[in-house]
């Protein structure tokens, strides 16, 4: 498990770029932004743990009020325990589909070719599961315990 309480507070080193160049920049990130997709078809190639392990620090740092990062991950690779989490979801987007989503909304996913199925939780070698963590009366210090 990891949280993000392992970055301490930094100053912001600033540089402003010439006008010309943040919109050269921002365009260039716009692009690259557009050409993102949702996949719900995994591989079940192994991949190398270290890589996972340098994904979440990377997520870790991002932006959160107070640089407390208030969530937590647990990256899991066991079969049994993905079975669970694939049957939990489902149980969960069969009620989505069956109940909860308004007809237009599923008629704007109908060609995107998903329904409550996810075979891929089972497929993809490992799920990286989010887990929020809300605020106490503590102080987190930057080991990740708590100080009261």
């Amino acid at each position: 498990m990891m949280g993000g309480h392992e970055f301490p507070f930094r100053r912001l080193e600033f540089e402003r770029l010439p006008e010309e160049e943040q919109l050269r920049r921002v365009r260039a990130f716009r692009r690259l932004l557009a050409t993102r997709r949702t996949v719900r078809d995994f591989a079940p190639d192994p991949v190398a743990r270290e890589l996972v392990d340098e994904i979440v620090a990377a997520a870790a740092t991002a932006p959160s009020g107070a640089n407390q990062q208030p969530w937590s991950f647990v990256v899991v690779s066991n079969p049994e325990v993905k079975r669970r989490i694939r049957e939990a979801a489902e149980a969960e987007e069969r009620e989505n589909y069956d109940r909860r989503f308004p007809e237009v909304w599923k008629q704007h996913l109908e060609p995107l070719g998903t329904d409550w199925r996810k075979p891929f939780l089972e497929t993809a070698p490992y799920l990286i599961v989010v887990f929020r963590i809300d605020y106490t009366e503590h102080v987190v210090d930057s080991s990740g315990t708590g100080e009261p």
